[in-house]
């Protein structure tokens, strides 16, 4: 079984705070570290975490406003100070490999480990082992991505009594069928996984919004999804200023939690104004009960359903 845990390195918007330090989460899988978004500041987050950044495979980036994606500089240079050699992969909006090239010629810096960056479109899903991820343009004053990261389905239940009665011996048949092979007796008889095992089972998802207003598009995007990470940058009474800056606020995160029937939501990109995140979080839970404002490294298992 793949462990799947989400660490919140910065949860704040805007700038950097006491408490909170502006975007980035990681989603560590197994031993893999995904990165979404990397505001300043994200390497030295990573130190006060029990995450090493030496084990991220790919970045994602929601959007180009300073916030999402300041902190990439320091990071990749941080990577090769500690000798870093295998690939690096960052994604994002179209322009992302311009931006890319861009951070690699800052000062002397040249990488020595290869820096491949993708610009990725509006619906694209990008498979990975065991998992892929997928982009919706979502409703900010710049082009910004949602990402859902879905793991593939699993094997339905081995059914032991089953087997036994198809004459199948316990052992390493057993195995080759719960890895989805077919396999033949001894008596020439071929018994596929199908007549073992139960339906497939859904893998974990979990959907990051980036910033964004309010839109029904993520209601349809992350339906029924484990986790849901969405921006509540403000509360009900600053609702006019969230839609001109192209934000949501914590009850209209609540509400498209609500209607997608996720199982339980995370606010990130708290404004710099509140000092007391209860403001936030206790006008959520009017709207949907299973809501937490989310903390500077706060770690949250994934489990698998059985």
């Amino acid at each position: 079984m793949t462990q799947l845990h989400i660490i919140f390195l910065g949860t704040g918007g805007s700038w950097p705070t006491v408490k909170r330090n502006v975007s980035s989460v990681a989603v560590k899988r197994g031993s893999e570290i995904i990165l979404f978004d990397c505001g300043e500041g994200t390497q030295r987050q990573f130190q006060h975490s029990n995450l090493s950044y030496m084990q991220i495979s790919k970045i994602f980036i929601s959007h180009f406003h300073g916030d999402h994606f300041l902190g990439l500089p320091g990071l990749i240079q941080t990577m090769q100070l500690n000798d870093r050699d295998r690939p690096l992969h960052i994604y994002g909006p179209v322009g992302m490999k311009e931006l890319t090239n861009q951070i690699l010629s800052l000062g002397y810096f040249r990488p020595s480990y290869r820096i491949i960056a993708h610009d990725l479109i509006n619906g694209q899903e990008v498979k990975f082992e065991g998992y892929s991820i997928s982009t919706l343009m979502v409703n900010h004053n710049v082009p910004t991505f949602c990402y859902c990261l879905k793991e593939h389905e699993r094997p339905g239940k081995f059914n032991k009594a089953k087997a036994l009665k198809l004459g199948i011996p316990e052992g390493p048949l057993f195995s080759k069928l719960q890895n989805g092979q077919t396999i033949t007796l001894s008596t020439g008889k071929k018994i596929t996984p199908h007549m073992v095992l139960g339906p497939s089972r859904k893998g974990r998802r979990i959907v990051i919004s980036g910033d964004t207003k309010p839109c029904d598009q993520i209601i349809a995007f992350s339906k029924g999804a484990d986790i849901l990470i969405h921006e509540a940058t403000f509360d009900s009474q600053l609702e006019d200023i969230a839609r001109g800056y192209g934000h949501t606020t914590a009850t209209q995160a609540a509400e498209i939690a609500r209607k997608a029937k996720v199982e339980k939501l995370f606010l990130v990109h708290i404004s710099p104004r509140y000092l007391d995140f209860r403001i936030l979080e206790d006008e959520a839970r009017s709207e949907f009960i299973h809501s937490y404002v989310a903390k500077d490294f706060q770690e949250i298992e994934v489990k698998l359903k059985k």
